[in-house]
């Protein structure tokens, strides 16, 4: 009976090397299936070449899908796959009963691919990597990590947590900013609404009686008919304006120079660019220190990090430390170079390194600066609403004042 040596994946993630006798590959294929292993590579040995053998994958239908997947409903999907995987479940079917709870969409049918690969014995992380639609590099690579060390659930759960907390910057910055878009957008429909149904009235008012008209007033009825009859009329710049300075930012923003200079702007505006800086630092800190602490080589994980981290100025930075490392120097050193970065960011990664605990230190650093967020955030809150006010009181202090000129002169004059 021919001997065949095989390479297979464990329940644990784990890479199994060993030797079955089998009277051909399919019954060999099926033997190591039975031990509970699926098999990535099978040869008979004495073979002239080696012979891949991969169990056959189970067609299943499919729904149709479009998108991405959100970040809440992987972050959950990994915090439960990293609970089944503790109990010690086999990870096929963990990812079966994953599938099972989840309604109809993407997400259901990734999850659906990944156990048809992992049953035609790819690894978790391979399977991972041909759905960049729910997970990214960072997710791809800290699986990998996981599988090799053997501790794929305490891995997911750090996924779930890094994943959590990035949300959870990116909410309240997002909160921060709807409260004065709504206000300002509600705004500029009002006055639109004056502009456009108000002050031509007040015009025909004016001219009936043949009243100078004081220069406020003559700029405030240029406006209203620039609004309404120019050339574009005003009302179609205030409805595409926004679109077309949006649709002007992401083609400015979609070559690498254009990224760096709007990235560089960013940073320096005030109040604004310290949050932008903060949340740059935050995000880098916690990506590079989760993918060090995973297992991930440093200068693999400082180049994911680099990838993800949303921000031109911190990725230019990022490639003088993997340059650094690569020539045998520190981290710190080039991020100091760089001054994008504070002296406490640099010398807390100094002491990292000589202390060999250079992932705790980074995630320190990032659990520090999300705490500065948080008083950022606030701050431009509070800021944010007296100038909103001031803005508001002017525009219509303008325009009543603008209005009521020509009237006063009319009673002065008809009094007089």
């Amino acid at each position: 009976m021919p001997t065949y040596a095989y390479e297979a994946m464990n329940q644990a993630g784990q890479e199994v090397k060993d030797e079955v006798d089998a009277l051909s590959s399919e019954d060999a294929l099926a033997k190591i299936r039975n031990l509970g292993y699926f098999p990535t590579r099978i040869r008979e040995k004495g073979g002239a070449k080696a012979r891949v053998a991969t169990a056959p994958k189970k067609k299943r239908g499919t729904g149709f899908a479009i998108g991405r997947v959100g970040a809440k409903t992987i972050t959950q999907t990994t915090r439960q796959l990293s609970t089944l995987q503790d109990a010690g479940l086999p990870i096929l079917r963990s990812l079966n009963i994953l599938e099972e709870q989840q309604k109809p969409g993407l997400m259901k049918n990734i999850l659906r691919a990944v156990a048809e690969d992992i049953e035609g014995g790819a690894t978790l992380s391979e399977a991972c990597a041909r759905h960049p639609k729910a997970f990214d590099r960072l997710y791809v690579n800290m699986v990998a990590a996981g599988e090799a060390g053997g501790v794929l659930d305490v891995i997911l759960q750090r996924l779930a947590d890094f994943m959590e907390k990035a949300e959870k910057v990116k909410k309240k910055i997002k909160g921060a900013m709807i409260y004065p878009i709504v206000v300002i957008s509600f705004s500029v429909f009002i006055v639109a609404g004056i502009m456009v149904f108000v002050i031509p009235k007040f015009k025909d008012i004016f001219r009936d009686f043949d009243v100078t008209l004081p220069v406020p007033t003559q700029l405030l009825i240029g406006t209203s008919e620039w609004f309404v009859r120019g050339k574009p009329p005003g009302w179609a710049v205030v409805l595409i304006g926004p679109f077309a300075a949006y649709m002007l930012f992401k083609l400015i923003r979609s070559s690498k120079g254009g990224r760096y200079v709007t990235d560089v702007i960013a940073i320096r505006l005030p109040v604004f660019g310290t949050l932008v800086r903060k949340n740059a630092v935050a995000r880098f800190t916690r990506t590079l220190g989760t993918l060090i602490s995973a297992g991930v080589p440093i200068l693999e994980a400082i180049n994911i990090t680099r990838d993800t981290s949303g921000n031109e100025v911190y990725v230019r930075a990022l490639e003088k430390v993997h340059d650094s490392i690569r020539e045998g120097e520190s981290v710190a050193a080039p991020l100091r170079a760089a001054k994008v970065v504070d002296g406490l960011v640099t010398n807390m990664i100094d002491v990292g390194e000589e202390t060999g605990e250079l992932d705790k230190m980074l995630l320190k650093v990032a659990d520090n600066y999300e705490e500065e967020i948080d008083i950022a955030v606030a701050s431009l809150v509070s800021l944010i609403e007296p100038l909103m006010v001031a803005m508001l009181g002017g525009t219509v202090g303008f325009i009543v004042v603008a209005l009521f000129l020509p009237l006063v002169e009319l009673i002065s004059s008809v009094s007089g």
